[in-house]
């Protein structure tokens, strides 16, 4: 036979007048150690990020960016007179620009990083 009573709920509903849920937090069993290990490992990208800047990454992002800019040239976008030498010299050029811009950019990301966790930590 159909219930007609409805049945008392056990667990609250936690919404509050703008809508938004808060959680209540863990209620659950305890986590294992290789959980907890797991909670406390860094990403991919959080252990990129945390290492310093240096010269020689900052570099190797300049050389990428300069190999482009040569393939660039060489495939047309200067039009179809660029030489092999004015690829070289327009590409030398943008790894001596691009070298230097790279290690600001990866100094101020650094930098962020570093004042973020540390606002987290408090």
């Amino acid at each position: 036979m159909a219930q007609t009573k409805r049945k008392k709920r056990t667990t609250k509903h936690r919404g509050n007048a703008a809508g938004s849920i808060e959680a209540r937090g863990r209620t659950g069993r305890k986590p294992t150690a290789e959980e907890q290990k797991k909670a406390g490992q860094l990403s991919a990208r959080e252990r990129r990020q945390s290492k310093p800047p240096s010269w020689n990454s900052a570099a190797l992002k300049a050389g990428a960016m300069a190999v482009l800019l040569f393939v660039l040239t060489q495939v047309g976008i200067l039009g179809n007179g660029a030489s092999i030498q004015q690829g070289l010299f327009l590409s030398l050029l943008a790894l001596v620009i691009y070298t230097p811009l790279a290690y600001t950019t990866d100094k101020w990301v650094y930098a962020r990083m570093l004042k973020r966790q540390g606002a987290a930590k408090k």
